[in-house]
């Protein structure tokens, strides 16, 4: 019986995590297919639109996993916060996979704007659901968008750390949501030209497949051809890493000891 509630419980953690995850990008998809196809809005309403995307995320999935919604979240949390390893695939699979469902949603309910916005489904309405270096216009390459997706990440991860930390001044459980909404929309109105600011694997992975399957042939590559798919990946996973551990090493440690810092983390 143990085990059988232990399966139950894991099911309904995944279960979380890809109805945030899906909540997420329908808004954050949702948004930028809005502004690209159908000419309403601007970068500070992306910015907003994903940041309430993010928030409304975690309000779906807190309760039950503390709403990682991003793999690079996870992996900062198993590297830090100890995290089961053993739910790291898991929770990064129902992540993508939420954010794969959710993308195809958006892409079905714009198709006539995306149609009529670019009819050969090109790189001008690929940015709807994955990025690109410099958003496809802008002069900035593969490796800057790495670097990019290192740095944003990296600031995500070390504020999401300092904000889940009751050992410092985290918000009370019903806030945090809201605050780390807004951590996004900083993030997106600060560190968002140079990359698009994807920091988060499934996010663009997930949307990117959707793209594919749905007649984006070049949704795999940039705007010069190069293959894009894994920075959006790998910068972000570095950089979470890399957030997640300078927290620990430049705050965490300086902290009154004893507190229960685990806030994010669903039971083993």
């Amino acid at each position: 019986m143990a085990g059988r509630l232990n399966r139950m419980g894991s099911s309904g953690e995944l279960i979380a995590e890809l109805a945030g995850t899906a909540v997420l990008i329908l808004f954050g998809a949702g948004v930028v297919a809005q502004v690209v196809a159908g000419g309403l809005g601007d970068h500070d309403s992306i910015a907003w639109a994903w940041g309430i995307g993010v928030m409304l995320g975690v309000y779906v999935a807190g309760r039950t996993t503390g709403a990682h919604l991003n793999p690079a979240v996870t992996l900062g949390f198993a590297l830090f916060r100890g995290f089961p390893w053993r739910k790291v695939l898991p929770y990064v699979v129902a992540q993508t996979a939420g954010a794969f469902l959710a993308a195809l949603i958006v892409r079905w309910n714009y198709t006539e704007l995306l149609t009529m916005a670019d009819p050969g489904h090109t790189i001008k309405t690929q940015i709807v659901f994955s990025t690109l270096p410099g958003n496809g216009t802008l002069p900035v390459g593969l490796w800057g968008g790495l670097r990019d997706q290192i740095i944003g990440t990296a600031i995500l991860l070390f504020v999401i750390f300092a904000l889940s930390d009751t050992a410092n001044m985290a918000p009370s459980a019903n806030m945090g949501p809201f605050v780390i909404g807004l951590l996004v929309v900083g993030i997106g109105m600060s560190f968002g030209a140079d990359a698009g600011y994807a920091i988060n694997p499934a996010r663009d992975f997930g949307p990117r497949l959707a793209s594919f399957l749905t007649g984006y042939g070049g949704a795999w590559r940039d705007q010069y051809g190069d293959l894009y798919f894994w920075v959006p990946i790998v910068g972000p996973l570095i950089g979470g890493a890399i957030g997640a551990g300078l927290y620990q090493a430049c705050i965490a440690r300086y902290l009154p000891q004893g507190e229960d810092r685990d806030t994010v983390k669903p039971s083993d």
